[in-house]
Order: C-alpha cells, then sequence, then structure tokens
C-alpha cells in the first residue's frame, strides 16, 4: 500500500503583541546557547528586530512559524496514550494505522475513498491542542470560522482522538464568536401562547404604527387597539406618539365608546410606560403589562394586524395628496366586519351578536317579538353561543400555532448564576459585536423570560430567552 513521503506541516501563524515580542526576544537572548535545551524550545520561531509597524501599540504582529520538531517529540513523550501506542508500534510495526518513525508518531489515514494511499499525519499531544486550535482558528489569517473550515485546514495535518468535537467545543467557547455570530437555525424558546379571554375587552393589545408621511390633517402616527377575544380594532390617527397623545386617544378613541378594558398589554415603548401612563391605570382602574423587550411575539396579535392594514390602506390612498389617515376608518371597517380566520367570526358579530349591514347588501330581514324583553334574551343565548365556538376556535388555532412553531426548536433553560450573553438590538455600526461585550449574570428565572445583571455594570434586564446565548469561555481563550 503506497504511502506519501514524511511531511512536517507548517503550523499556521501566531499573534504576538509588542509587549509579548519584547519579552519573547529578551527570554530568547538570555537563554540562546550553542547547543538548544528543552527549556528554551518553543513552539514560536525567534522574533524578528522591531519595525516602525511593530512600535504602534495598536497593531499585531503576524509571525511565520513552523512546528518545532523537537518541542513536538518532548510533548508526545509526556503523553501516555501516545507512549502506549508507540509500544504496539515497536512491538508490531507492520500491522495497524500507525507508524513511528523518526522518534514521531504518526496515524495512517486514507484520505480519499477512491485512492488507496495513505497519508502520515502527525499524532498532536493533548498539551498542544488548544495552541494548535488558536492557531488555526483565532489566529487573523484563520479569520475566526466556524467549524467546517477550522476542520478541513487541520485535517490533512494533524490527527488526534475525537478531533472533530474538540474543535466543535472550541469554536462554541470562542468568546468572540459568541459576540458577533448569528445563529442561523431557529431561534430558541418555544411558543407561549396568551389563553383566550372569557369574554370582550377583558384584554386588549396596543401599539403604535409608523411613522408614515404627514398628511395635511398633521397625523403621522397610527394608535391601534386590539381585543383579544372578538379581535376588534380600534385604529386612530395620531400627530405624534407621545405620552400626552397616547393617553388622549385611549381615553377618547376607547374607554369613551367600549368601557374599561381589565389588561392592556403593550410593549415597553417611552410612549406607553411613563408615569402619565401608569397615573391613568391607577385613576380609571385597569391593569397595564408589558411585553418583554425586542419581543414582539407577546403582543403577536397587535403587531399581525399592522402588517395587515398598512399595505391595505397604500393601495387606497391617493400618493399626490398623501391622504392616509382619511382611508383608515374604512380599513379598519373592512377589517372587523371580515370573518377572522382564527375565532370563524367577525369581530363585528362576536361584539355586537348580529351580522352588520353593509352598503352592498339588500333589504334586511325582519324579526317580531311579542314581549319587549324577547329580543335582549334571544341575543344573550346568541352571544352565549357563538363566544363559546369562538373560544374553542382560538383555543384550537393556538394549538395549531405552537404545534408547528415548535417543531425542531430549542428550549433552553438557565439556572440562578449562569453565564450568558444577551443580544444588542439597535446596533447602527455593523462592526459592533451582535450580543453583550461583558457576560451576564441570571438572577431570576421564570421560562421564557429571564432577568440578567451585568457583571462589571450590575444592571439589570428582562431579557427573553429568544435574546439569550449561553456562554462557556475556556481557559485558553
Amino acid at each position: 500500500m503506497g504511502r506519501v513521503p514524511d511531511e512536517t506541516p507548517p503550523l499556521a501563524g501566531a499573534i504576538v503583541t509588542r509587549s509579548k515580542a519584547k519579552q519573547l526576544q529578551l527570554k530568547q537572548d538570555q537563554n540562546s546557547t550553542t547547543i538548544p535545551t528543552e527549556r528554551n524550545k518553543t513552539a514560536l520561531p525567534p522574533i524578528e528586530e522591531e519595525t516602525d509597524q511593530m512600535k504602534d501599540d495598536s497593531s499585531r504582529i503576524i509571525a511565520k512559524n513552523s512546528l518545532d520538531i523537537e518541542q513536538l517529540k518532548i510533548e508526545q513523550g509526556r503523553d501516555s496514550i501516545i507512549q502506549q501506542t508507540i509500544a504496539k508500534v515497536l512491538k508490531n510495526p507492520v500491522k495497524g494505522s500507525y507508524e513511528f518513525r523518526n522518534g514521531l508518531l504518526y496515524k495512517l489515514m486514507i484520505m480519499r475513498e477512491d485512492c488507496n494511499t495513505k497519508k502520515k499525519l502527525i499524532y498532536l499531544p493533548s498539551s498542544m491542542i488548544n495552541d494548535l486550535l488558536q492557531v488555526y482558528h483565532s489566529d487573523p489569517l484563520s479569520g475566526h470560522f466556524g467549524v467546517q473550515r477550522t476542520y478541513f485546514k487541520i485535517k490533512n495535518k494533524y490527527w488526534w482522538p475525537n478531533m472533530k468535537q474538540s474543535i466543535i467545543q472550541y469554536i462554541q467557547s470562542c468568546l468572540p464568536c459568541q459576540q458577533y455570530n448569528i445563529c442561523r437555525s431557529k431561534k430558541p424558546g418555544r411558543l407561549q401562547p396568551i389563553p383566550p379571554p372569557e369574554g370582550p375587552f377583558q384584554l386588549i393589545g396596543m401599539d403604535y404604527c409608523g411613522p408614515f408621511k404627514r398628511t395635511p390633517r398633521g397625523n403621522q402616527y397610527v394608535l391601534c387597539l386590539t381585543d383579544y377575544f372578538t379581535r376588534w380594532v380600534v385604529a386612530a390617527a395620531v400627530p405624534d406618539c407621545s405620552a400626552q397623545t397616547t393617553a388622549e386617544a385611549l381615553f377618547n378613541e376607547f374607554i369613551c365608546r367600549y368601557g374599561v378594558p381589565a389588561v392592556i398589554l403593550s410593549d415597553q415603548g417611552t410612549h406607553f410606560h411613563n408615569q402619565l401612563m401608569e397615573a391613568m391605570s391607577k385613576l380609571i382602574g385597569y391593569n397595564h403589562t408589558y411585553s418583554t423587550t425586542y419581543h414582539p411575539q407577546t403582543n403577536g396579535m397587535i403587531e399581525r394586524f399592522n402588517a395587515t392594514f398598512v399595505p391595505q390602506i397604500a393601495k387606497l390612498e391617493d400618493k399626490e395628496n398623501n391622504n392616509w389617515d382619511e382611508f383608515l376608518s374604512p380599513v379598519v371597517f373592512a377589517y372587523n366586519t371580515g370573518k377572522h380566520s382564527t375565532t370563524q367570526y367577525s369581530p363585528f358579530q362576536l361584539l355586537y351578536g348580529r351580522e352588520p349591514t353593509l352598503p352592498t347588501d339588500g333589504p334586511m330581514s325582519s324579526f317580531t317579538f311579542y314581549k319587549p324583553n324577547d329580543y335582549y334574551e334571544q341575543l344573550k343565548k346568541s352571544m352565549k353561543l357563538i363566544h363559546g365556538y369562538a373560544r374553542e376556535n382560538i383555543i384550537r388555532k393556538q394549538h395549531q400555532y405552537k404545534t408547528q412553531y415548535d417543531k425542531r426548536r430549542p428550549d433552553p433553560h438557565y439556572a440562578i448564576n449562569d453565564r450568558v450573553l444577551i443580544r444588542r438590538h439597535g446596533m447602527k455600526n455593523k462592526l459592533e459585536p451582535k450580543y453583550s461585550i461583558t457576560p451576564q449574570i441570571v438572577i431570576r428565572e421564570k421560562h421564557p423570560v429571564d432577568v440578567v445583571k451585568d457583571e462589571i455594570t450590575q444592571c439589570e434586564t428582562r431579557v427573553h430567552i429568544n435574546d439569550v446565548r449561553p456562554i462557556s469561555v475556556s481557559q485558553s481563550n
């Protein structure tokens, strides 16, 4: 069986800072002798004299480096597993997948399925694995690329047991990679549906849509409110999204027409989370709760409506006159009078107990009730019936959504004192880390929302597990 000649693969490159270069140069000058000793044999080559570039404190030097064979022999001699393998090879040098030559142990590997030629790969001692991985992953010439690229660079030069797993673990524990890399798989965290209310206006979602182009009426935003039971929508065009405007629109457009809701759910924007809105909730008597920051799924129903009505208005508005706010009420009416795919009823019917009469409809059917309260009793029975059906339909549809959403989706649970990184949102500079620069400590855990504390600033943040990444920083990093 053919074998390729002996090869001594070059070690990629080592990163040496200015101060480190001085230390290594001084140490080499002190230890340099005619005959190299075990103490002064290192995996790094002699450091050249400082150049102008090296004198820059922020500069880094990429020095060409070759493998120190003598140091490799020493480390193989210290590795008990390698020594056991060498003993077996010396006892039976003909058979086996190893070769011991010139004081080095090699692994014989067939690199291609269509070729029986075996290639000799240096059996890397466990003590040198982290140093090698730092060169082949963290070095600027290696670029912090992923597992596959790193593995294919190493596999034709070196070998050690469980090499692929070692590379995976090393890269997973690389802090810069965790701070900058974006996960391409499904975000962690399973769907947590909000249990449907028992009736109308027990829970409403509130959110802003905009800014749009300012209209002649001065409007630039739309405040949207959606009932989680009937799916009834109220939308008000407003000039801005200040706390004062929000409070006035909520009071005039919703509370004065439909009464006080039990709970209002919104995000943590300053237009919702402020002293005025807090005082209003206490004065009028509703509970105002907030979704997790940067997790719009919590208030997904209102987010979905926002995504629905914007293109509808865009189709109707006069682009020259910029009159989108004139079409807001008709579009909302069309939505409220249409059959909802989740409840299987229109929001109008679930709220009023009857189907709406549209301008395009023909003459209405007439009903005669012999007693004044007959209509009320009939309406009450009808409302109870359709509300029950609608709630069952909501639960069934939520189960379907959850089953589909949760397929092959990780659902990590974090414990108190776990060290994690949290996603940074709104970063304008594309070269900035995507995750927090400093580790965060989990101090309160209520799955799927955790409260973390910055190790340095001690600031606390409430965060969904979608935006949490566990960290495992090895000592070598």
